[in-house]
């Protein structure tokens, strides 16, 4: 791809993002407006709606994924954990918009299903996994107990004070994640029998 496709196609990709989330039955036409580019560039990189939606939706997946690889490489694994469980879960709050034009897209178009979602799936794995050597959650957690318990998030009401509640279901779901960890049986071991 010449560098200026590659650009046009990147920018209509990032406008795509956020038009998305705020309106998901934004005409095509306005995306391509916002993004400097005239209908024809637009369709020869996204032939219908539902091809920009799934392009726009691994675009996202990505970048939640990356995220764990940058939080580790940072931070101490148990903060890099509990760090990527916010961001995965304010990121399903504020995209609310984004969600319904994929689930409208994904009725039409044949999405990869699991894999396209893979990539947030092994960035979940490689947070336990070094939760897991570094003795801060119990052993054997797996990516799907992770996202089962998680599941909770996409219940809470987008359009209410959902910050607040959010931050207390992730401490209990990290809560849960580390007791019966070899950190917290040390720290618990070494506490007065008598300790409240």
């Amino acid at each position: 791809m010449r560098a200026d496709a590659k650009k046009n196609r990147e920018r209509i990709l990032e406008v795509a993002v956020v038009e998305l989330t705020i309106d998901p039955a934004v005409p095509l036409s306005t995306i391509a407006k916002k993004a400097g580019v005239g209908q024809g560039t637009f369709y020869r990189h996204f032939a219908t709606r539902e091809s920009l939606v799934f392009e726009v939706y691994q675009f996202e997946m990505q970048q939640v994924a990356a995220l764990a690889e940058q939080l580790l490489a940072t931070k101490p694994p148990k903060e890099a954990l509990r760090e990527w469980m916010s961001c995965l879960a304010e990121y399903a709050m504020t995209k609310a918009g984004l969600a319904t034009a994929i689930r409208q897209a994904a009725s039409a178009y044949e999405f990869p299903g699991k894999s396209g979602y893979a990539p947030v799936q092994a960035a979940a794995e490689l947070l336990l996994r070094a939760n897991e050597e570094a003795g801060t959650i119990r052993s054997g957690v797996t990516h799907d107990d992770f996202f089962l318990a998680t599941a909770g998030i996409w219940q809470i009401d987008s359009q209410s004070q959902w910050r607040t509640r959010l931050d207390r279901l992730m401490d209990l779901v990290m809560d849960g994640l580390c007791a019966g960890s070899p950190e917290s049986l040390k720290m618990n071991a070494g506490a007065p029998e008598n300790a409240p």
